[in-house]
């Protein structure tokens, strides 16, 4: 999504990390959202995060912080934490923890390459994932400045389904892990519902 997606012409540089919750809801609202008082208070606390690491903030920074929220929030693995041992002595290391069914499961994998080792972390993780083909893998600046957000595709593939999954975060490593596992979901969401149109037909005959 860019501003003008939402009515803007150029991104305006409005927020920092001492702007209050008033100025927050405000800034929300003229880019077009509504939030309710919980969703606003995680969002708010997720720009908090968010300004600590990066002092401007722009338009386009709040909308993939909203919208990343949103894809995250009903998820039924969610990425909690990841540490990475890398350079050039290697091996490359990812310790990565993610939150499966509301349970905190930890592991650390070595890979060819921090990406690598994230992927291979999570794969390890949820089973599942071994199944999935990477079709792409990409990544691109959401705004201007060294410490821009990065914002993370993951293309995968699984018994002829396609899907593309979404990241962002000012550590381009969370936000490919945060990619990975939002197309996982969503290979599961179309798995689930394949089922169920299954299911359903044969209820029917």
């Amino acid at each position: 999504m860019t501003p003008e997606s939402v009515g803007l012409t150029k991104s305006n540089l409005v927020m920092g990390k001492h702007s209050g919750r008033h100025a927050f809801k405000d800034k929300l609202a003229e880019l077009g959202f509504t939030l309710g008082d919980n969703a606003l208070e995680d969002a708010f606390n997720r720009f908090k995060e968010l300004a600590d690491k990066k002092k401007d903030i722009y338009d386009e920074d709040l909308i993939t912080l909203i919208d990343a929220d949103a894809v995250s929030r009903n998820q039924r693995i969610k990425f909690e934490g990841v540490q990475i041992e890398c350079g050039t002595e290697g091996p490359q290391i990812a310790r990565l923890i993610l939150n499966i069914d509301e349970r905190k499961r930890m592991i650390k994998m070595e890979g060819n390459g921090p990406v690598d080792a994230i992927f291979k972390a999570i794969k390890a993780l949820v089973p599942e994932a071994a199944e999935c083909t990477l079709k792409l893998y990409q990544v691109h600046g959401v705004t201007q400045g060294t410490d821009a957000q990065a914002e993370v595709t993951v293309r995968l593939e699984k018994d002829g389904r396609v899907v593309n999954g979404h990241g962002a975060d000012v550590d381009t490593l969370v936000a490919s892990a945060m990619a990975y596992i939002n197309a996982l979901c969503k290979l599961e969401t179309l798995e689930q519902k394949h089922v169920k149109h299954y299911a359903q037909g044969d209820d029917a005959a």
